[in-house]
């Protein structure tokens, strides 16, 4: 567009001229072109800032046919066995801690190192084993052997549910990872129930019978989504 512009000019200043020393000057219509130019090419960046770009589509998943009058819900739980055990581990030596500091065999430092092995035991332990959960009210995603804390999405808040196959060392390892891939509770290697939400978020669970979770929301969802 710049080029030809200029090349208008050059032509229009030469215009009824025998001798190019005689042309007009052709700096008003240079700048005139490189004003269209420019206003050109910024409505094209606006446009193209206006229009949506196309986001990656949601991975067609399951669905499954729910007989009408009845409530289907889908229950899966899942455990790491290395994390409970890691959990066992370190409550343990919080309670050594403890009670070397209470019966004298050790100084004030004993019961000082009790807290963070206390710590890390309760929270490995709440990432150790996952409850999934899939009702009309959506999803509900439980963490620990008391089932706290709990995530819930309602099912008109997911767009899409899935199966995926993922690894601890695609998501950064165990437990509760945060990856390029989004959330994923990682407890076992293999398939994940996926689910896409209506903010564009996506949060992942390692649990069994995943295809049949992913199918009861892909069908919950439904009379929504129309």
């Amino acid at each position: 567009m710049t080029l030809l512009g200029l090349q208008a000019a050059v032509v229009r200043a030469n215009l009824d001229h025998t001798d190019w020393r005689e042309a007009d000057s052709v700096t008003g219509w240079v700048v005139a072109a490189l004003v269209v130019a420019a206003a050109v090419g910024g409505a094209g960046w606006l446009t193209g800032r206006r229009t949506p770009a196309g986001g990656s589509a949601a991975p067609q998943g399951p669905t499954m046919e729910i007989p009408a009058g009845q409530r289907a819900v889908w229950l899966s739980r899942t455990s790491n066995a290395w994390l409970l055990a890691a959990a066992a581990v370190t409550g343990v030596m919080a309670m050594a801690a403890l009670a070397a500091a209470v019966g004298g065999l050790m100084g004030s430092e004993a019961a000082l190192l009790a807290g963070p092995f206390a710590l890390a035991s309760v929270l490995v332990l709440g990432c150790a084993s996952v409850q999934a959960r899939v009702s009309a009210k959506g999803l509900e995603v439980s963490f620990g052997p008391q089932g706290w804390p709990t995530r819930r999405w309602a099912v008109d808040a997911i767009e899409s549910a899935h199966v995926e196959t993922r690894t601890p060392a695609q998501v950064g390892g165990w437990g509760y990872r945060l990856s390029g891939l989004g959330t994923t509770v990682m407890l076992r290697g293999g398939e994940c129930l996926v689910i896409r939400t209506d903010k564009g978020k996506t949060f992942a669970v390692s649990v069994d019978d995943a295809e049949r979770g992913a199918a009861l929301l892909n069908s919950l969802n439904a009379p929504h989504s129309r």
